[in-house]
């Protein structure tokens, strides 16, 4: 395939660390603050706010430092697991979009849509549905570049931060003009030392580097790196997105509330839309499970989970929702939720040779039938068509 002719997304999490923080401390909104090792520990600073960026803190910057520029930032100790559990949730969302998602860190990834129908004929969509999601479901912001190729995708998320949607044009003129001015720390591996030696024979825009051969690159630069320093000039790059190859051991969802929600019936209906698109990941990766987990977050950020056991792995949205709400109900709630998630592990293999279902076939209501399988992929398939609004379930 012509590498113009892929669709590649690259998202990056917005002050990743100091978002969360802000997010679970709102107290802490609008301040600089650094999350990192406190000045007397002799450490860095892993991440800052946008506010504390503004008077030159930068990550890996010494703690130290960054307090001599910015005396009033409040200093915050990282917590990897908070911020691994967050991440989890927003890789999980990335893959609602492809399978080919490639992590990079915690809070970036690559994702290959070229695949998914319609997304090559409207590219912005696509980054505009992510992007509402990544904030409606954590509460956060992400940069996202869309371009035909992974470097280009990279280069473009870095334009607009924060909260930046860039996307690279695909026309092979337009891409060497729009690289042309930058200057040459912008090519992906060229950090100060390189910047430093191409300087020396007078390539400080990347445009100076178009206008020389591969060849003559490699002369200067060495065999290997020469030409690929030309193509990365010239907007080239043909890696592929390549899918984290460890197998998901649980799928999940959860969502964070703008305010705590005490009210039970509210809640449950929370659950059955977790449950319903847990199912549905379910279905879509050929898994069913056999372990349910509930996961809440009170008012004051005490996190509990509660986890049984099924009499059989399954799939089946109607067997997950009674589990999951007969769970639901035997916790006591002593104070509002501020979240709340439903998580199913366990896998086994869902068997396969399901005939195409009709919405008009009488309906078995026993949980896991056949017949209630094809219709939760009948279900799954008009939701894909038209939209989760499509259907809603009957109460419980």
């Amino acid at each position: 395939m012509n590498s113009n002719h892929r669709l590649i997304l690259h998202v990056d999490m917005d002050a990743f660390f100091a978002s969360v923080e802000q997010l679970d401390h709102p107290e802490l909104r609008g301040k600089p603050i650094i999350v990192g090792a406190r000045p007397e520990e002799r450490g860095v600073v892993a991440t800052c706010s946008y506010e504390a960026r503004r008077y030159g803190v930068r990550s890996a910057m010494p703690t130290s430092q960054a307090i001599r520029l910015c005396p009033q930032a409040i200093i915050i100790p990282v917590r990897h697991e908070r911020y691994s559990e967050v991440s989890d949730q927003i890789m999980a969302i990335f893959r609602e979009f492809t399978p080919l998602v490639e992590p990079v860190s915690v809070d970036e990834a690559f994702l290959d849509l070229t695949g998914i129908p319609g997304a090559l004929e409207n590219r912005v969509a696509p980054a505009r549905e992510l992007k509402r999601r990544i904030r409606e479901r954590t509460g956060l912001t992400a940069s996202v570049g869309v371009a035909p190729n992974k470097f280009l995708a990279k280069l473009a998320s870095d334009l607009q931060k924060p909260d930046g949607l860039s996307v690279m044009p695909l026309d092979q003129a337009e891409i060497i003009a729009f690289l042309a001015p930058l200057p040459v720390t912008r090519i992906w591996g060229v950090g100060e030392r390189t910047a430093q030696e191409l300087a020396r024979h007078g390539l400080r825009h990347i445009g100076q580097i178009q206008q020389l051969t591969p060849a003559a690159l490699a002369r200067l630069c060495g065999a290997t790196y020469g030409p690929r320093l030309w193509q990365l000039a010239n907007g080239l790059d043909d890696r592929p997105v390549e899918a984290d190859p460890r197998e998901e051991k649980s799928i999940s969802h959860e969502e964070t509330f703008v305010e705590d929600i005490a009210d039970r019936e509210r809640l449950r209906l929370e659950l059955l839309h977790l449950v319903e698109k847990v199912g549905r990941r379910l279905r879509q990766a050929g898994k069913q499970g056999r372990t349910i987990q509930i996961k809440l977050r009170f008012a004051d950020f005490r996190t509990i989970t509660r986890q049984q056991s099924l009499p059989r792995p399954t799939d089946s949205d109607r067997a997950l929702v009674a589990a999951a709400f007969a769970l639901f109900a035997r916790q006591e709630l002593p104070q509002p939720i501020r979240l709340i998630g439903f998580g199913v592990s366990g896998f086994a293999e869902a068997p396969s040779g399901l005939r195409q279902p009709s919405l008009f076939d009488e309906v078995d209501d026993t949980p896991g039938t056949e017949r209630e399988q094809a219709l939760d992929r009948a279900v799954d398939e008009l939701r894909a068509r038209y939209g989760n609004g499509i259907l809603r379930r009957g109460k419980w």
